[in-house]
């Protein structure tokens, strides 16, 4: 699978994750490569059974935002919501707890 995202410097946190060029809704961005976590970190997933999991690809620079275009699957798939135009930021909705 051919990476069609890379990481840069992003405003809302350091650093970002960014589309090398149009991705069409639907499409699979990737799977997240993990590890479990015994405490929450900066890059840990909290799965809906409560596990915590720490992200250790570059999927892991996918963004806060509440207009998400993309989602992660309890598979730790992640998924385009929507048409996402080349040089765009990847976002995932985390939850009413982050800002």
């Amino acid at each position: 699978m051919a990476k069609c995202y890379r990481v840069k410097k992003s405003a809302i946190h350091g650093k970002g994750l960014f589309a090398r060029a149009s991705i069409a809704e639907g499409s699979l961005l990737g799977v997240c490569k993990t590890r479990t976590a015994r405490e929450a970190g900066l890059h840990t997933l909290t799965m809906p059974d409560g596990q915590l999991i720490d992200v250790t690809c570059s999927l892991k620079y996918i963004n806060h935002h509440k207009s998400a275009n993309v989602i992660y699957y309890d598979d730790h798939s992640v998924v385009a919501l929507r048409d996402i135009g080349a040089g765009e930021e990847l976002l995932h909705d985390y939850g009413e707890e982050w800002p």
